[in-house]
């Protein structure tokens, strides 16, 4: 749906064509002015003067506030932008939509850079469409005063016509290479970030250093492609404005001479002559062009991904939360990440997920609550396919804790999400919120958390959710084995008559459970009680408890 234009593009709307029209009379009130002065007659010559210095003032007024305005509108126009990227984004979900597309770094790049770009798009579109008005007009008013004129000055039009297309083309592929390459850049510094700790550690700044800037070469290039691109347009702009003015003045200097032009009218055409001849110099207003255009491919193939579909369907009232995953595939291009998966959990009954690092435990789990869609198959929460659930519906079915939790909001209140001291004190992190500065009104980029403190704000956020299934990814991780223990203990009071999710890496994990799905390179390999599957050494392998090691 189109924006809504706002204040700044209306007023840049109107500013641009009121410039364009007094800057296009202004050669014609000169030429009058000129010819009443000559001509001697005072009272003409003070009314000539009087429409000279109202052109003025009025062309100065329109460009003052064009130049206010296009800015405020380049700014609104990219908020707006980012603003509806953001929301697309999200729209897209967790669900796999964003499969080999850009990584996070470029998303930034596109939705910092790129959209800003964008945003300048129409002032720079308006500026450029008020240039060729006002070249346009000229050569109409030249063809007024003489045809020969007109004639003279269309001599430059078509190597003019010529230069802006080359430059729009060099500039445009220049412009989407540099974005790239920035985007490139940007990846792969995020990844380098995320992964800071790792490479202090391993002693690899420099090589890490050298694979981050390795584009550097081709940001150069591409740099350098731009600026040669505009260097040769700008000498051969103005080598071809430079001919075309002495073309026409040559050519009003004989029509002067053997009287068929004023005085005043020569005045006129030298002013025409240079605004037309305008049309050939606006290699800043092109390069602008060239720049929003880039901006808005690149923001407009991100826009162009189909969102999650969304579905309005309700669970039946009274379901004890039965989760089914019914052929489940996830791929990753032609690899098979996970499955295909058949299985079912009982309403109100424990899943621990069991498998080596890559075995798509953590994949499995992501399917209950739609963080990924399966490329195939289905899965359901009492006989309702997920994808089919509305947003809300979906969202208080299936509750997340994860090892490293997102803390959304601006204080710790608000990305507790409706979580209050009971919650709190069942994960327990009521006492270190008791020691915050601001306690539960603290702001989020105040907090300096461990990764169990994080863990437990999780954990609380979840249990104020009356969620059917509930999925505990890694939750207690970094938890001491008290804490987990107390933890435990609450949780398992707490979703008592829920359906869980939970990924194991310890057997007393495994052993609380119903069932244990032992998973092995994506595949299901057993679903059966843990006590059953003690007798396998791989699966004993699969669980980091020592105890049962040492027992094993």
């Amino acid at each position: 749906m189109p924006r809504r234009p706002d204040g700044p593009t209306l007023a840049l709307g109107l500013a641009l064509p009121v410039e364009a029209a007094t800057t296009l009379a202004l050669p014609a009130a000169l030429a009058g002015a000129v010819d009443a002065v000559l001509a001697g007659a005072g009272r003409s010559a003070t009314g000539a003067f009087a429409l000279l210095a109202l052109t003025v003032g009025t062309a100065a007024a329109a460009n003052a506030a064009a130049a206010a305005a296009g800015p405020a509108g380049a700014a609104d126009a990219t908020a707006a932008l980012r603003g509806r990227l953001v929301r697309h984004l999200l729209d897209l979900g967790p669900g796999g939509r964003l499969r080999g597309g850009p990584p996070p770094g470029d998303l930034a790049a596109r939705l910092v850079g790129s959209a800003g770009d964008a945003g300048g798009r129409l002032p720079a579109g308006l500026g450029a469409v008020g240039a060729l008005f006002t070249s346009v007009g000229a050569i109409v008013g030249l063809g007024v005063l003489s045809p020969w004129l007109a004639l003279a000055f269309f001599a430059g039009v078509v190597p003019g016509v010529a230069l802006i297309r080359l430059f729009l083309r060099d500039a445009g592929s220049a412009f989407a290479r540099y974005q790239e390459v920035q985007a490139e850049l940007a990846a792969r510094l995020t990844g380098a970030l995320t992964g800071l700790r790792s490479i202090h550690a391993a002693g690899a700044e420099e090589r890490e250093a050298a694979r981050v800037l390795a584009p550097l070469p081709d940001l150069s290039a591409a740099g350098h492609a731009l600026w040669t691109a505009q260097r040769r347009t700008a000498w051969q702009a103005t080598l071809l404005i430079a001919a075309v003015e002495i073309a026409v003045l040559t050519t009003a200097g004989v029509l002067l001479a053997a009287g068929a032009l004023a005085p005043g009218d020569l005045a006129a055409a030298a002013g025409w002559a240079a605004l037309g001849a305008g049309l050939f110099e606006q290699v800043e207003s092109l390069v602008g062009v060239a720049h929003a255009r880039a901006g808005r491919a690149r923001v407009d193939a991100l826009l162009a991904l189909p969102p999650a579909p969304v579905g309005a369907a309700t669970l039946p009232v009274g379901g004890t939360g039965e989760l089914a995953f019914r052929g489940a595939v996830v791929r990753d291009g032609d690899r098979v990440l996970l499955g295909p998966i058949d299985l079912t959990v009982p309403g109100g009954h424990t899943l621990a997920l069991v498998g080596r690092s890559g075995s798509g435990k953590s994949l499995l789990a992501a399917l209950a609550g739609r963080l990924r869609d399966p490329d195939e198959g289905a899965v359901l929460i009492d006989g309702v396919p997920v994808d089919e659930l509305a947003p809300d519906e979906l969202r208080n079915a299936v509750g997340y804790a994860f090892e490293r939790p997102a803390l959304v909001g601006g204080t710790v209140r608000d990305a507790l999400a409706g979580a209050g001291e009971a919650e709190a004190g069942a994960a327990r992190a009521d006492g270190f919120l008791r020691r915050l500065p601001r306690g539960w009104d603290t702001p989020l980029d105040e907090l300096r958390l461990s990764g169990g403190e994080l863990q437990r704000l999780g954990l609380a956020r979840l249990l104020a959710r009356p969620a059917r299934v509930v999925v505990l990814d890694d939750a207690t991780s970094g938890l001491d084995l008290a804490t987990e223990y107390q933890v435990t203990e609450a949780l398992d009071r707490a979703t008592l008559g829920r359906t869980r999710i939970v990924i194991a890496h310890r057997a007393t994990v495994a052993a609380c459970a119903d069932l244990v799905a032992w998973l092995e390179n994506g595949r299901l390999r057993a679903l059966a009680p843990h006590t059953a599957l003690l007798a396998h050494p791989d699966y004993r392998a699969a669980l980091s408890d020592t105890a049962l090691q040492a027992a094993a």
